[in-house]
């Protein structure tokens, strides 16, 4: 198989094709690169996260298939992914996310040493998070660390500090992670169980929509506690009014607990992530 055979093949390993992944990434991300800047965002900065965000998130597709290569070809849903149907070899899927990592760590080099120091600890939490799911009971809790983890380097890359605020947003994020994760999860309940993956789902059992609720109203607190600290206003909290509107929408898809669903459900909290983001800079903007 040629090179220009194969990209197509890497493009699907990366994920490009489904953005969703790179969205719930990115919405903590601006969050936190808003709040941290006061609303007025330096945009090399931004950019620099931005592009991060796309590479780190294909990076963590790439070694989560490779960690799951055994798991996914008997899971419907994956079995037809690039490695697990043999059509990219393990060895090619490191190369990959190794050549994606070290893009990403060439792209913040101009910052600071704390982010430089964060960003080994994010490389860290990619990387393992995959492996988690072999003896962790909630490994979407891992998940919402990993995928919130440009908070505190947006802090770091900003203010040369990662404030209390950070970790209350980065807080935030997990729950919401845990959230639309074991929405997620939910639609592979019965092949996860046959093949002895840990999954949030599983873990809380006939408690799951009792436990998404919980999460979402945890996130949606710590989301409060964030705009209180920061003195935010009226459009922040209509944001976050709206967010709470949209988790009351998708405690409505996954009601009956219906794989086609619960994937919907978890589809759809991109918006969530975009009313919070939309609260925090229009609240600055009308300043």
């Amino acid at each position: 198989m040629t090179l220009s055979e194969r990209l197509p093949h890497y493009a699907k390993l990366m994920r490009l094709d489904k953005p969703i992944g790179t969205l719930l990434l990115l919405w903590p991300t601006l969050w936190a690169q808003w709040l941290a800047s006061g609303g007025r965002p330096d945009w090399l900065i931004l950019a620099i996260f931005v592009v991060g965000v796309v590479l780190m998130r294909s990076a963590g597709c790439v070694i989560n298939d490779y960690a799951d290569r055994e798991f996914d070809p008997h899971v419907a849903r994956t079995r037809e992914r690039p490695l697990a149907a043999g059509r990219v070899s393990p060895r090619e899927a490191l190369l990959l996310a190794a050549g994606l990592s070290f893009a990403a760590f060439l792209l913040i080099l101009p910052l600071n040493r704390l982010v430089l120091g964060l960003s080994v600890v994010a490389l860290f939490l990619a990387a393992s998070y995959p492996f988690t799911k072999r003896f962790f009971a909630i490994p979407q809790a891992y998940l919402g660390i990993a995928f919130g983890f440009g908070i505190p380097m947006s802090y770091a890359a900003l203010q040369g500090a990662v404030p209390v605020e950070a970790w209350i947003l980065l807080a935030a994020n997990v729950c919401w992670a845990v959230a639309y994760d074991t929405q997620y999860a939910m639609v592979d309940r019965e092949d996860d169980l046959k093949i002895g993956i840990q999954t949030s789902a599983i873990t809380f059992g006939r408690l799951d929509l009792v436990a998404i609720a919980a999460c979402y109203a945890a996130t949606l607190g710590l989301l409060a506690w964030v705009g209180q600290r920061a003195d935010l206003g009226f459009a922040y909290h209509a944001g976050l009014a709206v967010a709470a509107a949209i988790a009351a929408y998708h405690m409505w898809l996954i009601r009956r607990r219906e794989p086609k669903q619960c994937f919907r459900a978890f589809l759809h909290n991109t918006w969530f992530g975009a009313a919070v983001f939309c609260g925090i800079a229009l609240d600055y903007l009308v300043r």
